[in-house]
């Protein structure tokens, strides 16, 4: 199956390619990776797991997490 996500903010595209860079995957590849975790996990995730999430994203300010969840709640 083929999936398709139109309209992505440059952005994204560019945090998403450097993500897969570091964990040297094709683009296509952490898009997969990220696409199974988040169908898989389903149980809550520890302190620690939620930690390194965050800082997968890398996010360093609060500001930077707010920005998120503000872009994210101007989606919906």
């Amino acid at each position: 199956m083929n999936l398709s996500i139109k309209n992505v903010p440059d952005e994204v595209v560019q945090r998403l390619k450097q993500r897969a860079a570091r964990q040297h995957r094709s683009l296509q590849g952490e898009l997969l990776a990220i696409i199974e975790q988040a169908v898989h996990s389903e149980q809550a995730l520890t302190p620690a797991e939620l930690l390194a999430e965050v800082r997968g994203l890398g996010l360093h300010t609060q500001a930077d997490s707010a920005a998120i969840v503000r872009a994210d709640r101007d989606r919906r």
